[in-house]
């Protein structure tokens, strides 16, 4: 895992989520929602959550799903 993050960024956990009572899964980068997740989608995401052996793998997990959605210009206001 270390090829993957090699300037430790994860390191800082940036992504987080949510979950509602409808079981819609909301993903969140620096605190702003960048992905919703519904159905089964947000199923086989909570259960790869669940599997996740560290923070680190976690943090791992939402930076995939969320894809390549940072291109270098966004603002951190």
């Amino acid at each position: 895992m270390s090829n993957i993050d090699k300037r430790n960024r994860l390191n800082e956990n940036p992504f987080s989520y949510q979950i509602t009572k409808e079981d819609t899964v909301f993903i969140l980068f620096h605190g702003k929602r960048v992905k919703i997740l519904k159905g089964k989608e947000a199923e086989k995401f909570l259960t790869r959550i669940e599997d996740a052996e560290d923070e680190k793998e976690e943090q791992l997990i939402l930076a995939k799903i969320t894809g390549n959605f940072k291109r270098g210009n966004e603002r951190r206001d």
